[in-house]
């Protein structure tokens, strides 16, 4: 693939590892760092050539709970392909991936972050196409006051 592709993108993601198709260090070392690599399950970032390389997990957590807030927010009648393409769409620019050894997806310890980015494209898809049940003047706030945060009481007695 690196012979004839400047940027391979490849996504060895089947799980447990013993049955993935290659580890990231390797597709890394075979093309000389050039490869953008996700995994299916968590790694450990690669060093390589003095170079530290940021492994992305490509994982469904990635979409689904933007996909869902966006939706509800909207008060969408329904979840199309459009809002699908539009919160899948919404994650490319949320990292930089000609930065060296930085991953080709956001870390799944960000979710919380990038999930507001993905709720606002779904929610704007939806919008946009007319979808929503209720008039929806800022969806930014629209999903902001629909967002959840857990917030612990304190056990003591």
């Amino acid at each position: 693939m690196a012979a004839h592709t400047a940027r391979p993108i490849i996504f060895p993601l089947s799980n447990p590892t013993k049955l993935a198709e290659a580890k990231a260090e390797d597709l890394l070392r075979w093309t000389n760092g050039k490869a953008l690599v996700a995994t299916g399950i968590p790694a450990e970032p690669v060093v390589l050539n003095g170079v530290t390389y940021e492994i992305g997990q490509a994982n469904n957590a990635l979409v689904y709970p933007g996909l869902g807030l966006g939706t509800i927010a909207a008060t969408a009648r329904l979840l199309n392909d459009e809002m699908i393409s539009k919160a899948a769409h919404s994650l490319g620019g949320i990292v930089d991936p000609t930065a060296a050894g930085a991953a080709v997806l956001p870390p799944v310890t960000k979710l919380d972050v990038f999930s507001q980015t993905v709720a606002e494209a779904v929610a704007q898809s939806a919008v946009d196409q007319g979808l929503n049940k209720e008039p929806i003047d800022n969806v930014k706030k629209a999903v902001a006051d629909l967002k959840w945060a857990p917030e612990y009481n304190s056990m003591t007695k």
